[in-house]
Order: structure tokens, then C-alpha cells, then sequence
């Protein structure tokens, strides 16, 4: 992934209402985070490698996921919820005002956050976040989103993926397929698959944005959208956010997780939309 390591992350542990957060801070400067939702802190890590020479960066993994426990298994995991982890990890670090990157899930506990501390964030840029609240065709929406969350559920974590990737129109060869979701898996990774079905996805999809709130905040928001995602689910939400807030969508390089894909390009559009403010 085009990883080119240039400094050694810290890693630490934060004590939070319900949950353990494991977060990791790299390089120096002004502070940059990246989140997402699943995503853990380990896909940003290449990004977060090369953006380290100019910005403090952080990371995390959200509550429920990978190495950040919760207390309650049961209990789903919030926009609200996540948006008050960041708040008190950047308030432990001294960090805010910073810059929240947020991609995904991650996007709409960003927005979340710039609702309830605005204070904490000068600028958001929220990466396709999966708004399906603004759609006109929520309600069909809402009905595939539950057959997804039933089907894995029931057992069927293949089938589970096959509609989720069916709604939000995204196209990955059979191959591809197979070798990230019916083959072999070790128990992590399906322990953060349940906790995303089962606890995450609903309460991020169907969380309705206070724009009122966002445009009188003082937070730059900037909507990206990849360049390779048109007609996907999260381009039609983004941009309904983008109409929503009277901004223009930035386009970021690759897709839904260009990110991830090439991390270089990304850091570059990054940097230029950064320098832009």
C-alpha cells in the first residue's frame, strides 16, 4: 500500500464510560486525527506514517473494535457515544483545536463531534459518511440495512456481506470476495464483523445530521468524496450533506477506502485541502 514508514507510533490506552480506547500518536505539530468506523487504527497507519512529518497524528480503534473493549457487548456503539471518546481523547492529549479527518463511520462521529464540541475542532473533513437519513429513499434503505444486520445474525456472515455490498453498490471480483469474506478468518476479525453488524451499522445509518448546528459552527466542514465511488451509496449521501451544508464535495483519489489503497495520493489531497483552509 505504498507504505513508506517514517516514525514509531506511541501506543496507549484511555479509560472511557463503557470502553477501553486503544489509541497511537505519531510525529509532531499541529494535531491531525484520523478515525473511522469500523476501521481501526491499523488501516490509517500508512497514511498516518506519511503525514507524521507534519502533524501530530492520531488514531484509534472506535469502542467495540479490535483493541479497544467495551463493557457491554450488548450495547450498540453511538455516533454520540464515539464522538464523546474523541472529545476525551483529544482533552487527555491538551490536543484541540485540531483537524479530524474522518472516513466512513468515522466521518459521522466526526460530524458528531463538531455538533456537541465545536471547540475541539477547527476543521472536519468528512469522508463519505453513510447519512442514509438523507435520502429520499430512507425507508427502503432502512429496510435492506435490517436485512443485512438479520442475515448475519442467523449465521450467514458471507450472505451478511453480499447485501451489504449490494447496498451500497459497491463491485469487487468474486476472487476478491472470497479471499476477504468466505474464506478463512481468525477470530478478531469476525468478532469486529458481529460488533459492526450487530451494534454499529444502524445506529451510524440512521443518525440525522443537526445542520442548523453544523453551518453555524465555526468548524470548517469539508464533504470528500473519492473519485472512483459515483453512484455508490456513500457518494449520494455525501453529496446530499455537501447540498445539505451549501459546500461544494472535495474529491479525494480511489474510492470509499482510497485511503487504504494508496495512501500517498490521498495524503497529497489531503495536504492540499489542509493548506487550503
Amino acid at each position: 500500500m505504498n507504505r513508506t514508514p517514517t516514525a514509531t507510533a506511541a501506543t496507549r490506552i484511555l479509560d472511557v464510560p463503557g470502553a477501553r480506547l486503544y489509541y497511537e500518536v505519531r510525529g509532531t505539530g499541529p494535531v491531525l486525527v484520523l478515525v473511522g468506523a469500523p476501521m481501526d487504527a491499523d488501516s490509517f497507519a500508512p497514511a498516518a506514517d506519511l503525514l507524521s512529518s507534519d502533524y501530530t497524528v492520531l488514531t484509534t480503534d472506535p469502542r467495540g473494535i479490535h483493541r479497544s473493549p467495551v463493557d457491554d457487548r450488548d450495547r450498540d456503539s453511538t455516533p454520540e457515544m464515539r464522538a464523546d471518546d474523541l472529545a476525551r481523547l483529544l482533552r487527555h492529549l491538551d490536543a484541540g483545536p485540531a483537524v479530524v479527518f474522518g472516513s466512513s463511520g468515522g466521518a459521522v462521529s466526526a460530524l458528531a463531534l463538531v455538533q456537541a464540541h465545536p471547540e475541539l475542532v477547527h476543521t472536519v473533513i468528512a469522508h463519505e459518511p453513510p447519512l442514509d437519513e438523507l435520502l429520499d429513499d430512507r425507508g427502503q434503505l432502512r429496510v435492506k440495512t435490517d436485512e443485512i444486520i438479520d442475515t448475519h445474525l442467523a449465521g450467514d456472515v458471507v450472505g451478511a456481506w453480499r447485501k451489504f455490498l449490494a447496498l451500497a453498490n459497491i463491485h469487487m471480483p468474486e476472487e476478491a470476495f472470497q479471499q476477504m469474506f468466505a474464506g478463512e478468518r481468525d477470530a478478531q476479525t469476525e468478532a469486529d464483523d458481529y460488533f459492526q453488524h450487530a451494534h454499529m451499522l444502524r445506529p451510524t445509518t440512521r443518525w440525522c445530521p443537526d445542520v442548523t448546528a453544523l453551518r453555524s459552527a465555526l468548524t470548517r466542514i469539508v464533504v470528500g468524496i473519492g473519485e472512483e465511488s459515483g453512484g455508490q451509496l456513500c457518494d449520494r449521501t455525501s453529496r446530499a450533506l455537501a447540498a445539505e451544508l451549501g459546500v461544494d464535495p472535495t474529491l479525494f483519489p480511489g474510492d470509499h477506502i482510497g485511503f487504504a489503497h494508496d495512501p500517498a495520493a490521498f495524503v497529497t489531497r489531503l495536504r492540499a485541502v489542509l493548506r487550503a483552509a
